[in-house]
């Protein structure tokens, strides 16, 4: 285990850029995504108008969203594990935001596949509310990884 340690510390830089592009893909889908579903709460189910939401929908989810969250998943531990960084208490608040965010991840695709199924029951209000839920964790989140209070 230490060699693929040693081995994986040469890449450090290079496994952190990538972090970063997927954290930045991930954060786009997860901002677009509730305010796709504002859209598509004002158009009438089965409509063309509806069913052009849902392909939308459906690629931002598929194609972006969720390989960008699975690629922060495996980078950001691997990188806390080669750094040292897991040891620390803002990376540890900052796992327990990741893990909200990865929540509210989850709560939008089952709320993608209500729009799906053409059931959904939910306002647009309620989904601009929901829209500002991963905004302010970016900003925790980016807090506590450039200030990196608590030591």
């Amino acid at each position: 285990m230490d060699a693929l340690r040693d081995f994986l510390a040469n890449y450090i830089p290079w496994i952190k850029a990538f972090h970063v592009i997927a954290v930045i893909a991930w954060m786009c889908g997860m901002l677009y995504l509730p305010r796709l579903f504002v859209y598509h709460t004002e158009t009438k189910p089965g409509s063309e108008a509806s069913e052009r939401f849902k392909v939308m929908e459906r690629r931002l989810l598929r194609g972006i969203t969720n390989p960008s969250m699975i690629a922060v998943w495996i980078l950001g531990p691997l990188l806390a594990w080669l750094t040292g960084a897991y040891l620390d208490t803002w990376m540890q608040l900052k796992f327990v935001l990741v893990v909200i965010l990865s929540g509210i991840h989850g709560f939008l695709a089952r709320c993608w596949r209500d729009f799906e199924a053409d059931r959904n029951t939910r306002s647009a209000r309620f989904y601009r509310i929901i829209n500002e839920i991963p905004a302010l964790l970016m900003v925790l989140i980016v807090i506590l990884v450039v200030v990196q209070p608590f030591g």
